[in-house]
């Protein structure tokens, strides 16, 4: 197990990423179809994370901790279905889901996990 920390493409001072250690990944997905509704915007934010994981030698099936931030309660439900097709069967992380303002406007859905290499 490395000490080391890995921070992947950091952005000048302000944020990276991802950053990677003791074999933990820790990330921020936002979806990239902002004039599409909640339930896609989640689907898409959820294969951005796929890609992700992958790229850090890790899969969707090694996730332990999700946050979704939503921004209109009345998602939920359109934000669950997405996340119920892609979810890992017999692999669900501990997750939560917290109704918030996000920075851009188009933003219906971000998701942070925590997920093991």
């Amino acid at each position: 197990m490395s000490k080391e920390i890995i921070r992947v493409e950091p952005v000048e001072h302000r944020m990276s990423e991802a950053v990677v250690h003791n074999d933990t990944i820790y990330y921020t997905s936002v979806p990239e179809n902002l004039d599409e509704d909640a339930e896609a915007q989640t689907a898409n934010a959820l294969a951005v994370i796929d890609r992700i994981l992958t790229r850090l030698g890790s899969d969707k099936s090694r996730i332990l901790d999700a946050t979704i931030f939503l921004v209109h309660k009345e998602d939920f439900p359109a934000m669950n279905r997405a996340w119920d097709a892609w979810v890992s069967p017999g692999n669900a992380p501990v997750r939560c889901t917290v109704q918030a303002g996000l920075m851009n406007p188009k933003y219906l859905v971000e998701i942070k996990i925590v997920a093991a290499r």
